[in-house]
């Protein structure tokens, strides 16, 4: 499946049993918005991932090591743990 950003280009696209996780550049994406997503199979957003702060952006992700999550880092620094199936933050750690 492939996918349309909506704001900016498309950095990473991995395709998971929950859907097409889409990582869109934070250059120039709109900060109050998650630029990491989960589009089902009909292109519908299934998820937005929950942010650390409400004014930053990811940059990075990859699946965990386990499949169930995904690591991801902001721009203000945080390294993410993040629910695959619900886009839910379920921990994160300052790295600065």
């Amino acid at each position: 499946m492939s996918a349309q950003p909506f704001h900016t280009r498309i950095d990473k696209t991995i395709q998971t049993a929950a859907g097409l996780v889409v990582l869109e550049s934070p250059a120039g994406f709109p900060r109050y918005d998650s630029n990491l997503y989960c589009l089902a199979a009909n292109e519908r957003i299934v998820w937005k991932a929950e942010k650390s702060e409400p004014n930053t952006l990811y940059q990075r992700v990859r699946i965990s090591d386990d499949g169930l999550n995904l690591s991801a880092y902001t721009l203000s620094g945080h390294a993410c743990e993040i629910d695959l199936k619900t886009g839910k933050l379920i921990s994160f750690v300052g790295m600065k």
